[in-house]
């Protein structure tokens, strides 16, 4: 698990999305929120980026973006966004490489079995590029206002 904390650059990365490669350096300027989350169109899934979805614009006029990511495919993405009118971008890690970067593949346990699996975790990234806040472990009731008030004091 990647070591990464509050105060260090973000670690780059580069991510097939719907519209197109998402890089870090296409968010240079702004802030942004990084958002892992485990499968699309899934219950606590779909309740987080509809969540962000809503208040995209508030996050908008504090001058952070919004990317989620998972290691669903290009064309799940296309239909998660379209079936819930998701107003922010998705990024498809199917090798897990960003995933392993920031610390979000974990093992995980289950019913006793062991088990390699996405942490839902948020990372808030500065205009500069460095790591404003890290929330792990995150519970879906709550959380984009925690990160949307964060975002805010940027």
């Amino acid at each position: 698990m990647s070591d990464i904390i509050v105060g260090q650059p973000a670690p780059d990365f580069t991510l097939a999305g719907p519209e197109g490669d998402l890089t870090l350096a296409s968010f240079k300027g702004r802030g942004l929120v990084l958002y892992f989350y485990p499968k699309d169109d899934t219950p606590g899934c779909t309740k987080e980026a509809q969540g962000f979805s809503e208040m995209a614009a508030e996050f908008e006029k504090a001058g952070v973006a919004i990317l989620g990511v998972s290691k669903d495919s290009v064309a799940s993405h296309a239909k998660f966004i379209k079936k819930y009118d998701l107003s922010f971008a998705l990024g498809s890690d199917p090798e897990g490489a960003t995933l392993e970067a920031y610390g979000a593949w974990v093992e995980k346990s289950m019913y006793g079995r062991q088990y390699m699996g996405i942490d839902r975790s948020t990372f808030l990234i500065d205009r500069s590029g460095v790591l404003a806040a890290i929330w792990r472990k995150v519970k879906v009731s709550g959380h984009v206002i925690e990160v949307l008030k964060a975002a805010q004091s940027l």
